[in-house]
């Protein structure tokens, strides 16, 4: 019965079970679990890759990995930390908790949103699987020109690499469209711009970050993929073309990229410390237009990643300028968050901890930010380790202990289970103290002259001690880590029920269920407040669940978006084989089009989901 449904012969089941109803989901909260868990499988991955990185370097003249190897490790585990963990962790959030937060049933585009978790899953699969074929990147995780050129890279590598990134960002720009358009369109009555909670602000500025950052990537890749493919000069030195092109291009995707990972983590603090601290947050406002403010100039404070190419006095003082002027809206941020706690009756429960470790973490990594501005300080330390340990603050202090505070605070959401609060703690306190035993040290690396992406270095320069107590940091790192997946095992085999608002947190997604119904909301609400569930004028109580016969109409199951993301990947996979065969190459580049063509005639045309009676559910 299922194969006649899947060729349109009779209308489809509309609840498919077991593997296959993940596989045709189009429900946001589903969706939202499988980034959460891919996010978390390629954490471990990175995770990996940077502890093998660290037992190179712990001690002087090592030779654990070779050279090749070390170079691949330090670009594939900035590309899947930033691509793979820290922007698909937050799309888990933005899919379970926007359209509960606005008072929604679903995204506007449901299909859309299947389609674009499977194309980011396929394009990191296909990047991760060079390392099966030999093809390791090794060209670092923002692939400078002419390192990526046929001349310095003879093997597929590379082209797994900008392959999988263009595919990813397919799923990347479906995804902004798609929360762009829930987030105006589709608040429940009452819910106006001013009274959504900030994790939606933020996830409505990431979409617009999204829409407006990708497309000078896409371009970036696709001149590159013509110069690897089809022996086009647009980064070919010896052509006359001028690398820094792959520079500007990549930067002004790069540092919008930046509060891209850093938003969320933002928009997800904001929403914790008012719960946590039982008042309103300071300044509102202040901080909706702060996050306006920080989205725009974005896209202006690009060129500081090339103080030292020589770009002139006057772009460097201009570039400079505006690098100082964004650190304002940042600090803006943070008195509010600090006047949000000022005062109020304060419960340091593990989100809230994390929460306040995020202030002073990114605060931390916004202050080394700022030195960067000065050009003369930006040149001293430039491809030292001072920059790494500037970034790790701001993306791991910041981006990744904001996320800690939201999985902490809506698990029991997601769930119906709380976590344990003595684990959560010891996690907090082994992450903040290997955090910074890992990465406070390697301001002093940089200043005292250690370059990063070193392979190796000798006893008398100087690093070594520093060095060791680097790595000895990111093992407890690690093990806090390993208390977190302890912690997430023990709640879903027998955490404590949650209730449906364990925190009496004021906001819609914690007026329904735990976890909520396929329909999130019985009734959809009308909203009179900014915090409806504190306001007792307006408190918002969801009805009991409705009966199957009277449940709203939702989208139905489609496998559609699955096909066509999977035929994209695989044109990618026919432009590889190209490489190899090109009259195989150009067929199977013909048949993916064809099969893509298909998917997106069905997904137009698709028959109408109903139910099954009891006989097609049980053959299926």
């Amino acid at each position: 019965m299922v194969a006649l449904a899947n060729i349109g012969l009779i209308p489809r089941p509309v609840h498919p079970t077991g593997v296959w109803s993940w596989l045709t989901t189009v429900d946001h909260k589903r969706i939202g679990l499988l980034y959460g868990f891919t996010a978390l499988a390629f954490s471990i991955l990175g995770g990996i890759e940077s502890l093998i990185i660290r037992a190179q370097l712990a001690a002087p003249n090592q030779s654990i990995v070779s050279p090749e190897t070390y170079n691949s490790l330090f670009t594939m585990h900035g590309t899947t930390m930033v691509f793979m963990v820290v922007m698909p962790a937050g799309a888990a959030f933005f899919n379970y908790m926007v359209p509960l937060q606005i008072g929604a049933r679903d995204v506007a585009f449901p299909r859309l949103n299947a389609f674009s978790y499977w194309v980011f899953l396929f394009g990191a699969l296909l990047m991760n699987f060079s390392f099966f074929v030999g093809a390791f990147p090794d060209i670092g995780w923002f692939g400078y020109a002419p390192l990526t050129t046929n001349e310095y890279t003879t093997t597929g590598a590379t082209d797994y690499w900008l392959l999988g990134l263009q595919v990813m960002g397919i799923g990347s720009l479906a995804a902004g469209f798609n929360f762009a358009v829930t987030i105006l369109n589709l608040r429940a009555p009452g819910m106006t711009l001013m009274r959504m909670p900030l994790f939606t602000w933020m996830t409505l500025i990431v979409a617009f970050l999204l829409i407006l950052a990708f497309p000078p990537l896409t371009i970036a890749l696709t001149f590159l993929l013509f110069d690897r493919f089809f022996d086009m000069n647009f980064f070919n030195v010896s052509a006359g073309a001028d690398p820094l092109l792959w520079q500007h291009l990549f930067w002004i995707f790069g540092h919008p990229e930046v509060y891209v990972l850093i938003l969320p983590a933002m928009g997800i603090v904001s929403d914790v410390l008012p719960t946590f601290s039982r008042k309103p947050l300071f300044g509102y406002p202040m901080i909706v237009f702060a996050g306006i403010v920080i989205g725009f100039l974005g896209f202006g404070v690009w060129a500081h990643h090339m103080f030292t190419t020589g770009l002139g006095g006057w772009a460097s003082a201009a570039f400079a300028g505006s690098t100082m002027v964004i650190a304002v809206p940042t600090g803006v941020k943070l008195f509010n968050w600090l006047g949000t706690m000022w005062g109020g009756s304060l419960r340091f429960k593990t989100p809230m901890l994390f929460a306040v470790g995020f202030i002073a973490m990114f605060l931390l990594g916004g202050l080394s930010g700022v030195m960067h501005a000065v050009v003369p300080v930006d040149t001293q330390q430039q491809d030292t380790y001072f920059i790494v340990a500037h970034f790790h603050y701001v993306l791991v202090g910041g981006s990744i202990f904001g996320l800690m505070a939201g999985l902490y605070y809506w698990w029991p959401k997601m769930t119906g289970r709380m976590l344990s609060e003595r684990l959560g703690k010891w996690h907090f306190w082994l992450m903040f103290a290997g955090f910074n035993i890992t990465f406070f040290p390697m301001h002093f690396l940089g200043v005292i002259g250690m370059p990063r992406r070193i392979y190796t270095y000798d006893a008398d320069q100087g690093w070594a001690a520093l060095n060791a107590l680097v790595s000895a940091g990111s093992l407890v790192l690690t093990f806090s880590v390993l208390l977190l997946l302890v912690n997430l095992a023990i709640s879903l085999r027998r955490g404590e029920k949650a209730g449906d608002n364990p925190w009496e947190a004021p906001s819609l997604e914690w007026a329904t269920s735990s976890p909520p119904h396929h329909y999130n909301f019985a009734v959809v609400p009308t909203v009179r407040s900014r915090y409806p569930l504190w306001d007792e004028e307006a408190n918002v109580v969801e009805p009991p669940p409705l009966p199957p016969h009277e449940e709203p109409h939702m989208p139905s199951p489609s496998y559609w978006p699955l096909m066509l993301a999977f035929s994209i990947v695989m044109l990618a996979v026919g432009l590889l084989i190209w490489q190899w065969h090109a009259l195989i190459g150009i067929g199977f580049i013909v048949v993916m089009m064809v099969l893509g063509l298909r998917s997106i005639y069905g997904w137009v045309y698709e028959p109408p989901a109903v139910e099954a009676p009891a006989a097609v559910h049980a053959h299926t």
